[in-house]
C-alpha cells in the first residue's frame, strides 16, 4: 500500500499553474496585491491540474492519537491518561478542535492508532447529526516503546501505522472531502517530533526541541537531552524514512505521514497543523519529494521545530498566532484562507468582463 501510494504521486501541473498565473494577472486588482494567496492559488491549480482549481471543500480533520514510551523519561508533567481522556472530549464535541471545526463546517474523525490506556465512555456530541465526531479503532500497539532505550517501533509497526493513515485519507476522500486537515493527540508527542525534525533536517536538538505544553526549565533541559540521546543511540538515516519513524517517531506521526502521502496521490490539498504534523510532513517528503506540492502550512507553531521543518520543506505558514495546542486547531483557523485563495479564481471578474480599465 505504501509503495503504490508513492507511485501515484506526481509533480504539479505546469500548464494549470501557468493558466492560474495568467488569470491572476487579468483579475480586477493590482497585480500581486493578494500576496501569498496568489501563489497558493497557483499551487492549488497545479495540484488539481485545472484552472480554476476545485474549491477545497468539504473539509475533513483526521486526529490521530497515540501514546509514547518516552513519557517515562519525565519530558512532560501531564499524565499519559490525558490522551484517552481527550479522545472522550473530542467525541463529546468539547475540545477546541470541535469548536473550530463547527465554525469551519469541517468533519472530525478521531483515529486511535496507539493509545496506551482504555478509552473512556464518551458523552455524545450535543450537536449530534451526521457531522458528529466519529472514532476509528485502528490500534497498532498500546503506545510506542521508550526511544531512549530501544526503537520506538518496529519497521512493521511503523509501516502498519503509515497504512492506517493512507486508508483513513482514502475513506475521507471517497466520502467527498476536498481538503484534509491534520490533527493529533498524544501526551509527550512533541519529544519524538523534535527527534524527527532533527533527524530529517540535521538540525541540533536544541533547535528542534520546544517546551510543548509549557514545561519548566529543568524539564526542558531533560527533554533536549532525551532527544539528543535518542538520536545518538539510533543514528537514524534520513534517506530511510520508515526507519526514522520506527526509531524515534510515534504512531500518530507515522499515520499522519500516510495521510499526507495519500492526499498527494489523490491530488487533494492537505492542510498541515503544528509541529507534529510538519515533522510527519518531513517523513512524507522523504518518501516522495513531490508530496510537498500537496502540502499547505496552516500556521507557524510556537514550537521551534516547526519553523525548522517548514524551512526545510520550503513552506511558508499562512498564519502566525503563537499557537501550540495541536489537535488540528491551527489548520482549521487557516482553512478560510485556503478557500479564499481558490475562490478568487472562481469568482473575481477580469478587467475585460467587468469593463474596468487597466493601468
Amino acid at each position: 500500500m505504501v509503495e503504490s501510494t508513492i507511485a501515484g504521486i506526481g509533480p504539479l501541473d505546469e500548464a494549470a499553474m501557468a493558466a492560474a498565473r495568467d488569470l491572476q494577472a487579468r483579475l480586477t486588482k493590482p497585480a500581486g496585491s493578494l500576496g501569498t494567496l496568489e501563489d497558493l492559488s497557483v499551487r492549488l491549480a497545479g495540484l488539481a491540474g485545472t484552472c480554476p482549481p476545485p474549491l477545497p471543500e468539504p473539509a475533513a480533520v483526521a486526529i490521530f492519537a497515540g501514546d509514547h514510551g518516552v513519557h517515562a523519561q519525565g519530558v512532560t508533567p501531564w499524565p499519559q491518561e490525558v490522551t484517552a481522556q481527550m479522545i472522550g472530549n473530542f467525541l463529546a464535541g468539547g475540545a477546541v478542535v470541535n469548536a473550530f471545526a463547527r465554525q469551519a463546517g469541517a468533519t472530525v474523525t478521531v483515529v486511535d492508532v496507539g493509545v496506551a490506556t482504555p478509552l473512556p465512555l464518551a458523552s455524545p456530541d450535543p450537536a449530534g447529526g451526521p457531522e458528529a465526531p466519529r472514532l476509528v479503532a485502528a490500534k497498532v500497539r498500546p503506545g510506542t516503546r521508550d526511544l531512549t532505550v530501544t526503537a520506538a517501533l518496529t519497521r512493521d509497526e511503523a509501516r502498519a501505522a503509515v497504512e492506517i493513515g493512507i486508508r483513513v485519507a482514502e475513506e475521507l476522500i471517497a466520502a467527498g472531502a476536498g481538503i484534509l486537515l491534520t490533527g493529533d493527540m498524544g501526551i509527550a508527542n512533541t519529544t519524538p517530533s523534535a527527534a524527527l525534525v532533527a533527524a530529517f533536517t540535521g538540525a541540533d536538538p536544541a533547535e528542534t526541541t520546544g517546551r510543548g505544553t509549557g514545561v519548566d526549565d529543568e524539564t526542558y533541559r531533560r527533554k533536549v537531552d532525551v532527544v539528543r540521546r535518542a538520536l545518538h543511540r539510533h543514528r537514524p538515516d534520513p534517506a530511510d524514512p520508515l526507519g526514522v519513524l520506527a526509531a524515534v517517531g510515534g504512531l500518530e506521526h507515522a499515520a499522519l505521514t500516510g495521510l499526507i502521502l495519500a492526499a498527494a496521490a489523490h491530488r487533494i490539498p492537505v492542510l498541515l497543523d503544528g509541529v507534529i504534523a510538519v515533522s510527519a510532513a518531513l517523513a512524507a517528503a522523504a518518501f516522495a519529494p513531490e508530496a510537498v506540492g500537496a502540502m499547505v502550512a496552516g500556521h507557524r507553531s510556537a514550537e521551534p521545530g516547526a519553523t525548522v521543518a517548514l524551512r526545510h520543506l520550503g513552506l511558508d505558514p499562512l498564519i502566525d498566532l503563537g499557537l501550540r495546542l495541536g489537535e488540528g486547531t491551527g489548520a482549521l483557523l487557516a482553512l478560510p484562507v485556503v478557500t479564499g485563495a481558490a475562490r478568487v479564481l472562481h469568482e473575481v471578474a477580469t478587467f475585460d468582463a467587468a469593463g474596468v480599465a487597466e493601468k
